[in-house]
């Protein structure tokens, strides 16, 4: 009986010690909302250590915003946006759903995934900046009639920050 409860403890001990070693061997988690796909990255980010918590909240609340955006524009509905958007990030998408109102024309896009790494973590754990190269089918639609079909990779700068319940985009901006 005691040896069993000393192999017992023993494999505790090892599995409880290698946790931090699985756990840096494989920096990327991955994340998905409404057929979004988020490959996050954090290794390597400062002055602040990403917790646990926060290191999954990352990435399913970024693919929840795209999401968002996603829905907002095909359906050019700006209230869809402030389930992931705050700030500059939501005034100007509104303002595009705006100006596609405006047009009668909309947007779609398939999504085929984020590769996303943090860049700075804040001192105060309230706001992540991060690089995303994402791909995606960019279809102009009148209607329900696609006018314009293009393959797009590019890469955003974002600007995540704490709000109430949880992270939320509040700059994104293609980088040069």
């Amino acid at each position: 009986m005691k040896a069993g409860l000393r192999a017992l403890a023993v494999i505790t001990a090892v599995a409880w010690l290698a946790a931090p070693i699985a756990r840096a061997a494989d920096p990327v988690r991955e994340a998905a909302s409404g057929g979004i796909k988020v490959e996050f990255n954090s290794t390597g980010v400062g002055p602040r250590e990403i917790e646990d918590t926060t290191e999954l909240a990352i990435p399913r609340d970024y693919a929840a915003a795209w999401n968002a955006l996603e829905t907002a524009l095909s359906q050019n509905r700006a209230d869809i946006l402030d389930s992931g958007f705050v700030g500059v990030a939501r005034e100007r998408l509104a303002q595009r759903v705006a100006d596609q109102k405006k047009t009668g024309l909309h947007v779609r896009y398939v999504d085929h995934g984020h590769q996303v790494r943090a860049v700075f973590y804040s001192p105060e754990g309230s706001a992540m900046q991060l690089r995303d190269t994402v791909s995606y089918d960019l279809q102009v639609l009148d209607g329900n009639k696609v006018i314009h079909s293009q393959p797009v990779t590019e890469t955003y700068i974002a600007l995540m920050t704490v709000t109430e319940d949880r992270w939320k985009v509040r700059m994104l901006e293609a980088a040069p």
